[in-house]
């Protein structure tokens, strides 16, 4: 069951976070109506934050407006998403890159802190905290504000429960963040940058082949 999100500010952008989740997992499909009291219930919030969430989503392509039909979600394609991951693989090797140019010892002790804490809840914690930590510092260190909130406007599409639920990618995370230690500790702008690319576009197979099991594309 969904927790209340009754108590929480802020309560359309919650709402908003929840219904893009389940568009980009697959739990909403194109062409899916979605039924604003449906929403409310399942989140325990009226359906007031429920209709300002899906009018910020149709400014978003996620969802269309159908007059008199209500809210449906809006066509997605796999070059969609590689599109999506496209730009997040290249805004996160140009931050990361900057980082390793300007990461101060002090910033760098923080960002192998947060590795160290996600290493070891890796087996049985939920991980998506962390990892977007780890990550945001590393953007902080690039020095780089606008870019790095173009970046976290992008990853916003990216469902994080598919990837803390997939067993395989819990281990391969932490690979991945040891590598991109390895290369910030050396300041080593180019292996930053390969390091980071190859993590997103590691997300970006495993999102797929999510989808194409959930039956997300139409079948021809």
């Amino acid at each position: 069951m969904a927790r209340s999100l009754s108590s929480r500010p802020q309560l359309s952008d919650e709402v908003a976070a929840h219904l893009r989740e389940a568009i980009m997992s697959g739990a909403l499909q194109p062409g899916q109506f979605v039924r604003l009291d449906a929403v409310a219930a399942e989140l325990g919030v009226s359906v007031t934050p429920v209709r300002e969430a899906l009018l910020a989503l149709r400014g978003e392509d996620m969802v269309e407006l159908e007059p008199r039909r209500g809210f449906v979600v809006s066509p997605l394609s796999r070059r969609d998403v590689k599109d999506m991951f496209g730009l997040q693989a290249d805004l996160a090797a140009q931050l990361v890159g900057r980082a390793a140019e300007r990461i101060t010892d002090e910033q760098l002790a923080h960002v192998e802190r947060v590795a160290a804490e996600l290493a070891a809840a890796a087996g049985h914690q939920e991980l998506s905290t962390l990892e977007y930590e780890f990550h945001r510092l590393i953007n902080k260190a690039a020095g780089s504000r606008k870019l790095a909130r173009f970046l976290d406007m992008a990853t916003r599409y990216t469902p994080a429960r598919v990837y803390t639920g997939d067993p395989e990618w819990r281990v391969q995370v932490v690979a991945d963040h040891a590598a991109i230690l390895d290369a910030l500790r050396a300041r080593d702008v180019g292996a930053a940058r390969e390091a980071v690319f190859r993590h997103v576009k590691d997300g970006e197979r495993r999102l797929l082949r999510h989808l194409d099991a959930v039956g997300m594309w139409p079948t021809r």
